[in-house]
């Protein structure tokens, strides 16, 4: 409540003195200074005492005049006041009193008690609760300062002294029970009230409405995880105990004490034991309240899938259908199964009752490596260990080829055979044949490629092959063909006839042969380092050379081999010709003689040359009649005479002509000697035949040339033609009618000549 402030008043009181006046401030407030001030109105007397007084009571007296202070006044300062004095005259020995009039001095209230309010007025514990600390300073002294403090059983709330007459407590328990009060005051002047004390009691709320719940990641309560029970209330204030139970044993789990209307339980690292049914209990000393069961499962993360392989063989092929089977021992259904190959996938299985689950696969070559699974059932996924599975592939027909340094091989090269297939397990062994005749053998202890290396004889020109084996069955590769070329040796130049000498007109065959190289081989032969001519042996082994001999040909002869590795020579091998020459001059000669002796039987003669004659004109058709129509039958001998025959220094061709075969003695040879007027050696396009004709007389051995006596005259003519074989020209028909008319050319002796004309 308010007070109103008292009034000074200064009134003078009867029977008193005006010669002595209390001088005292009009008007005071609670905390205001009083000063009270004795005056008298001269100075004839000499005041030897002065008392200050209120309401009758002596408060100050002193042997001068002085002033009477109150530092702070307070209200029970009020009151009457007065002072008093002793005086003497200072000529007559006389001394007397005065007192002043009184004089009331009302001290006004600055501001009334505060008084302390609770809102709300029935303090809930648990709520907030606001203090007001109520008062209200006088109209006179508004422009003071005023703060507050609070106070609960002797001790300051809040932060202590507030220009604030408010105090917000944001939550009081029933602990905060009490006696409150508030103080008020003012720093100028220094004034200080306190309220009267009120004693708040808190009001406790039951509690109600008490459920459990579950905290768990995803909702799901997994193994090795931690679990958080909330135990909750709608209402309840204080401090609430909650505790959790497990319902199969009505055991305590946790028990917690706290000034919440929640509380969390957290079990760490759950196990499959702690699944079942809980409730829990809160209690605020109104007693417990039990909350609805709660059932709790723990699903359990799978743990480490072991992939197990079971093929149909302890190795398993190419071919072969193996079961991927994948199980974890622990974790809770449903399962998925994924499974690999060098982690890529190939499928998946689920098991939705747990256990295992399989997955089949057809293997194929490329199967072959390392396998796994995984197994997730949502909690988490785990990989297996990796299992290998090794494959075996049949080896696949094997390819060879023949790397050798230069494009023929060539003998004393080594040639690489390489066998490779390109599927087939390892390790893989192969072999190699020559004609189907083992070479030797390689491995390949990873797969792939082997090699043999080989040294080349002339033996080894053929087919190869090569062989592939990995225990599952042998490949037998295509055939390669290798054909060796072997250089030529060293040729061997033989003369026929093998003879230290020969004879003028003799033809000569020189004979060259390798005993070896690889065929065509080309062989030159060569009179003192000079080229005689040349002979190709497209099949291999020798080559022959005719030479009909003239005396320049005495010397050393040779030849070489050449097939393109290298030519090789042979030895010398020397020559010596011995004889007449047979230059044309000797050819005269001779003819002139044989005809002399030929005149003698110039009848015979004659015949014997009609006879030539007309098988001339009729041509080798007639030659061929007539020659078989003689008795007792002539014997013939073709020699052919080298085109190139000509480039070769020597005598008229043919020199063997005359010489006569080797039964007739050489005088008889010389007798019979023609001559040739119309052979030409320069003429390259001409071959000659050499016909010999022998008559043999019936019955009488004395006709023999051999058998004639000394003056008997035998002539035995040798008919012989020589023809001359042209080369075609379609494209001159007037050359062939010329030749025509000289094609047949005879060995006429003198005499048969000079009959004709």
């Amino acid at each position: 409540m308010l007070l109103w402030s008292l009034l000074v008043i200064l009134a003078p009181v009867d029977g008193k003195s005006d010669w002595l006046t209390l001088v005292a401030p009009s008007a005071v407030f609670e905390g205001d200074r009083i000063d009270l001030t004795c005056q008298r109105k001269n100075n004839w007397w000499k005041v030897t005492r002065v008392s200050y007084h209120k309401d009758g009571e002596e408060l100050q007296f002193s042997s001068e005049l002085s002033n009477f202070s109150i530092e702070r006044a307070v209200l029970s300062d009020s009151g009457t006041y007065h002072c008093a004095v002793a005086l003497v005259w200072p000529l007559f020995p006389f001394q007397k009193e005065k007192t002043s009039r009184s004089v009331r001095i009302e001290v006004q209230e600055l501001f009334p008690r505060p008084v302390l309010t609770v809102s709300p007025f029935r303090a809930i514990e648990g709520n907030p609760v606001t203090l007001t600390c109520e008062t209200k300073l006088s109209p006179q002294r508004s422009d003071a300062q005023l703060r507050f403090c609070f106070f609960r059983d002797g001790r300051a709330l809040g932060s202590g002294w507030s220009s604030s007459p408010e105090l917000r407590v944001p939550v009081m328990w029933s602990g905060d029970s009490g006696s409150y009060w508030c103080e008020a005051e003012t720093v100028t002047p220094s004034v200080r009230k306190q309220s009267l004390q009120s004693q708040i009691h808190m009001w406790r709320v039951p509690v109600s409405n008490v459920s459990l719940e579950m905290r768990a990641p995803r909702g799901q309560v997994i193994e090795g995880r931690n679990l958080v029970l909330l135990c909750s209330v709608t209402e309840g204030t204080g401090n609430i105990t909650f505790s959790w139970h497990r319902e199969a044993t009505g055991t305590s789990v946790g028990k917690k004490t706290q000034r919440s209307l929640s509380v969390e339980l957290e079990v760490p690292a759950v196990q499959e034991r702690d699944a079942g049914r809980y409730y829990c209990r809160a209690d605020n000393g109104h007693g417990p309240i039990q909350s609805k069961v709660l059932s709790i499962l723990v699903r359990i993360p799978v743990s480490c899938p072991i992939l197990s392989i079971t093929a149909p063989r302890a190795q398993a092929v190419e071919g072969d259908v193996v079961e991927l089977r994948c199980e974890a021992q622990r974790g809770s259904p449903p399962i998925l199964y994924r499974f690999y190959y060098e982690d890529v996938p190939l499928g998946n299985s689920s098991a939705p009752s747990g256990g295992g689950a399989s997955f089949n696969l057809s293997l194929t070559a490329e199967h072959s490596g390392n396998y796994s699974c995984e197994a997730d059932n949502g909690l988490g996924a785990r990989r297996s260990e990796v299992v290998p599975l090794s494959l075996s592939v049949p080896v696949s027909p094997p390819v060879l080829t023949i790397r050798r340094p230069r494009s023929q091989a060539v003998e004393g090269d080594v040639v690489e055979l390489h066998c490779e297939a390109q599927r087939g397990s390892p390790p893989i062994l192969y072999r190699f044949y020559h004609e189907d005749v083992p070479l030797g053998s390689s491995s390949a202890p990873s797969g792939g490629e082997a090699s043999l290396n080989l040294s080349l004889t002339a033996e080894h020109s053929g087919n190869y092959s090569c062989e592939a084996n990995n225990s599952l069955g042998v490949q037998r590769s295509k055939m390669v063909s290798l054909s060796i070329t072997v250089p030529v040796s060293h040729p061997v130049l033989t003369l026929n006839p093998d003879v230290a000498q020969a004879m003028v007109g003799d033809v000569l065959e020189l004979r060259c042969e390798a005993q070896r190289g690889s065929p065509p081989i080309l062989y030159w032969f060569y009179h003192e380092d000079v080229i005689l001519g040349n002979t190709s042996a497209p099949f291999g082994g020798g080559a022959s050379f005719n030479l009909s001999l003239t005396t320049e040909h005495s010397g050393n002869y040779s030849c070489g081999a050449d097939n393109g590795l290298g030519a090789q020579s042979s030895k010398m091998v020397s020559l010596n010709i011995t004889g007449l020459s047979k230059n044309k001059v000797t050819h005269i000669t001779v003819g002139v003689i044989g005809c002399l002796l030929s005149m003698l039987g110039l009848a015979a003669t004659a015949a014997l040359v009609g006879r030539f004659r007309t098988q001339r004109k009729s041509g080798p058709q007639t030659g061929q009649k007539r020659g078989s129509e003689e008795a007792p039958g002539p014997e013939l001998l073709n020699r052919a005479i080298p085109r190139n025959i000509g480039s070769v220094p020597g005598p008229d061709p043919p020199t063997q002509a005359l010489h006569g075969p080797p039964s007739l003695s050489r005088p008889a040879l010389m007798e019979l000697q023609p001559l040739y007027s119309n052979v030409s050696p320069g003429d390259d396009d001409l071959v000659y035949s050499q016909i010999w004709s022998r008559q043999h007389r019936e019955g009488s051995p004395a006709h023999s040339p051999r058998t004639h006596q000394k003056g008997e005259v035998f002539h035995q003519e040798p008919a012989i033609v020589y023809s001359e074989v042209k080369r075609a020209d379609p494209d001159d028909p007037a050359r062939q009618d010329r030749e025509e008319a000289t094609e047949g050319y005879e060995n006429v002796p003198c005499a048969s000549l000079a009959l004709d004309h």
